[in-house]
């Protein structure tokens, strides 16, 4: 997620909006969910364009920008000795499966969804080499009456503390505004800030060596993390048993959909520390796949093999009747985050990440050529015009 100035705003109201249905098929699209790309990335756009215009006010402090990171995951301003890097990420509405599935499982999920949040904000400022420091909360209600639910209240409250631990950032804070009228009753918003610091400025990650013979390492995920959930919440309800469906490896649909985003703090910190040269990352989340071609520059990016597609994430793409170019095209389909490096550092990558638990595999390389991403083993192509994240 993320455009730039690091907002969600305009994907947070998408993904909270009413709407969606079925083409005349029994096909569902993502636009059918409420999440229309083309209507949103012309407000990042906008919004970019104005942002770039208030860069010099950092000189009164004595900063300045780092104009490669507009446009990035995360938003980097020099400051002198070490950079400092920023983001605010929003959750969607993975919240309202949560709520739905408690019925089934017995478990709020909260702590599962809390984990979510911190990983919108933490998987994007890792992308420019930052170390998180800070992370602040935001979690705005459609009523008090939220908070009476202690047991979903404390296991909100304590996932939230254990991903800070895990990414080993602070925890300074946060809002809890009560919001009737813009949250739906019974429900809430999350949303999580996060800062962080890249030291020394060598670690910084914003593509300035991203060459033609990179290699494209993809990392697995951990199922639909936090996107494609309105999709998701959309064909449950076109299941006759809803979240209660059970997936081909047994487990309900509502429950696989609540697998937390893994946190790749630790893979990228891990890297920079023992000198692995990292060119470039894409966090892939929004717009799927085509997220791999987030780099300003003209490149093909050509992608040979393909990571194992969680069940659940098969069971979406079949039940809502996706053809690849959508399915990859919109979600992650097993491949939670990319990174570019050198052929010869592939190696350190893929076992630094199976250490810390993760599949890891060289999928691709990056091409001279027209910018667009080829995935061979499916024939799909997506072109630069798909693909709409700068001004």
């Amino acid at each position: 997620m993320g455009w730039g100035l690091h907002f969600t705003f305009a994907e947070a109201i998408i993904e909270a909006s009413e709407g969606g249905g079925m083409t005349g098929d029994g096909k569902i699209t993502y636009k059918d969910a409420g999440v229309d790309y083309d209507r949103i990335d012309p407000l990042k756009i906008l919004a970019q364009r104005a942002a770039a215009q208030t860069a010099g006010n950092l000189a009164a402090a004595g900063f300045a920008e780092v104009a490669e990171s507009r446009g990035e995951s995360a938003y980097v301003v020099d400051m002198g000795d070490f950079y400092v890097a920023s983001i605010l990420e929003c959750l969607g509405t993975k919240s309202l499966v949560a709520d739905a599935v408690r019925p089934l499982t017995g478990r709020t999920g909260y702590d599962l969804i809390a984990q979510d949040t911190i990983a919108m904000a933490v998987n994007d400022i890792v992308t420019v080499g930052a170390r998180p420091v800070n992370i602040h909360a935001y979690w705005a209600t459609g009523g008090s009456d939220w908070f009476s639910d202690r047991e979903r209240m404390r296991d909100l409250v304590e996932g939230w503390a254990r991903a800070c631990d895990a990414v080993g950032a602070s925890w300074g804070g946060g809002e809890t505004p009560g919001l009737a009228g813009v949250v739906a009753p019974g429900a809430i918003d999350l949303a999580a800030s996060c800062v962080g610091v890249i030291r020394p400025k060598e670690r910084l990650i914003v593509g300035r060596k991203l060459a033609a013979g990179d290699r494209i390492v993809i990392v697995a995920s951990s199922g639909i993390h936090a996107n494609g959930i309105s999709l998701a919440r959309r064909l449950a309800e076109t299941l006759p048993e809803g979240y209660a469906t059970r997936l081909a490896d047994g487990r309900l649909y509502g429950e696989a959909l609540l697998d937390p985003t893994i946190l790749y703090s630790a893979l990228v910190q891990e890297l920079l520390e023992a000198e692995v040269p990292v060119h470039y990352i894409s966090n892939i989340t929004g717009h799927g796949w085509r997220k791999l071609m987030r780099h300003p520059a003209p490149f093909t990016y050509r992608m040979t093999a393909l990571p194992p597609v969680p069940p659940v994430l098969a069971f979406m793409q079949a039940e809502a009747r996706m053809d690849a170019a959508e399915a990859y095209g919109s979600l992650n389909m097993g491949a939670g985050f990319a990174l570019f490096v050198p052929e010869g550092a592939v190696a350190a990558v893929i076992t630094t990440s199976e250490r810390l638990g993760i599949p890891a595999l060289e999928a691709g390389r990056v091409e001279e050529g027209p910018k667009e991403v080829i995935i061979e083993p499916l024939a799909v192509r997506y072109a630069e015009e798909s693909l709409n994240l700068r001004a």
